[in-house]
């Protein structure tokens, strides 16, 4: 059984008294692929190091999140542009609108992930979306910039059944995490109604670890926690969920 998180945080200083150790029990747990989104540019010296330090299981993106949208946007934008012409990439993410810590930095997070979205077409790379309390922001740049080669992964998915029919009809996966897991989750009351073939598997480490972890450090191997629930939800063995969500990911991120 071959398992792939396509989004975890390994360079998190979070890892940092156990990080191999950490990346060991992920690998005994079956997960061979971790896919690495960025944040802002004090984090690329780590992640670049994560992946000298496991090259056959890290791969990274390049982005900037939307809570590292600050005044100094256009600058992290030119550090995002720069890593691009230097070397390859998997992925521009993670990327979107964040309106949970603060609101008054709409514009620029929708201008930042507008020229984002269009970097990615530039180098037909996938994106993978940010969105929190932010759905609408996020549609109406999407509808907006959607086309044949705009496609990648709705990341920590957590909307209604209509909101993950609308992000999938963007050529968006589902990224799904621990919050299936939780009781007031309220995606696990409808995910078995969207066809696999639309679901992709990850944990977001160290955050949003799932049950029976949940409020403690998450890391990749709870991602196994996520493939059970996804079998009882879908009624079908694990081994299945995690040869078909692994395809999924191999579609997108184009490996």
């Amino acid at each position: 059984m071959i398992v792939t998180d396509t989004h975890t945080h390994l360079y998190s200083d979070a890892f940092d008294e156990d990080r191999k150790d950490m990346m060991q029990r992920a690998i005994d747990a079956g997960v061979s692929r971790f896919f690495i989104p960025a944040i802002d540019s004090t984090y690329t010296k780590a992640m670049m190091q994560l992946e000298s330090d496991f090259p056959d299981q890290v791969f990274l993106m390049t982005g900037l999140h939307p809570t590292s949208v600050k005044e100094n946007y256009k600058a992290e934008l030119a550090h995002v542009e720069e890593l691009l012409s230097k070397r390859s990439f998997y992925a521009i993410g993670e990327i979107g609108i964040d309106l949970y810590w603060d609101t008054s930095t709409l514009e620029i997070q929708k201008n930042a992930f507008i020229h984002q979205i269009q970097l990615a077409k530039k180098y037909k790379l996938p994106i993978v979306i940010h969105c929190r309390d932010a759905f609408n922001e996020i549609f109406e740049v999407l509808e907006e910039e959607k086309s044949d080669d705009l496609f990648g992964i709705f990341h920590c998915f957590t909307g209604t059944l209509e909101q993950a029919k609308q992000a999938i009809s963007y050529n968006m996966k589902l990224g799904i995490g621990g919050v299936v897991t939780f009781k007031n989750g309220k995606i696990d009351q409808f995910l078995n109604q969207i066809d696999l073939k639309h679901i992709v598997l990850e944990t977001d480490s160290p955050y949003l670890a799932p049950k029976p972890f949940r409020g403690k450090r998450n890391e990749s191997a709870h991602i196994i926690k996520v493939l059970e629930k996804l079998s009882e939800l879908y009624e079908k063995p694990e081994a299945e969920i995690a040869d078909i969500t692994t395809e999924n990911s191999k579609a997108i991120f184009k490996i």
